[in-house]
């Protein structure tokens, strides 16, 4: 497995995940037709878009076959007003590449490039039913608040966890 810096040559690949992880996470929590009209093409005009982003830093996943397993990014959002502090904004990874420590692997560049940043604080939002905020748990973020979020026509629980001290996190 090898982690590494995105490039805009990543965006298919990136995409691909993207739209296939959150088909089989969001799978019985939002509702199918949303999750069965996302388009690989519209992801990779996000992505080009996230990429050309000074203030973005994305890390992708490669198997062996140097296709595209996984990813993360993070950075500061604009509606993040604490200081020295910045937002795990996505991670995903292929179902069946879960499980194996990419997680983590991916974790540890994101989190270097923010101690970098003079970041201590980051945030990460994700949805109550979606089993990988124990993720988030394991490598000691906090759950800060919960708020409902509409998706798709449907009210859900969005969760924000804190690592209140970035430097502390063990890998």
């Amino acid at each position: 497995m090898k982690i590494r810096k995105a490039n805009y040559s990543d965006t298919e690949g990136i995409a691909k995940v993207h739209v296939d992880s959150w088909r089989t996470t969001y799978k019985g929590i939002i509702p199918n037709n949303f999750l069965e009209n996302l388009s690989y093409q519209k992801r990779n005009d996000l992505w080009v878009r996230n990429l050309s982003e000074e203030n973005n830093y994305t890390f992708v996943a490669e198997n062996y076959e140097g296709s595209i397993v996984g990813f993360i990014s993070g950075g500061k959002r604009e509606s993040n007003q604490v200081k020295n502090s910045g937002d795990l904004t996505s991670i995903y990874i292929l179902e069946e590449y879960q499980g194996l420590g990419i997680g983590k692997k991916l974790l540890e560049p994101l989190f270097s490039q923010f101690k970098d940043l003079g970041y201590k604080t980051i945030f990460v939002e994700v949805l109550e039913d979606n089993k990988s905020r124990y993720f988030y748990e394991k490598f000691g973020a906090k759950l800060l608040k919960s708020e409902n979020e509409k998706i798709a026509g449907s009210e859900f629980n969005l969760l924000t966890y804190e690592w209140d001290d970035i430097h502390s996190v063990s890998f």
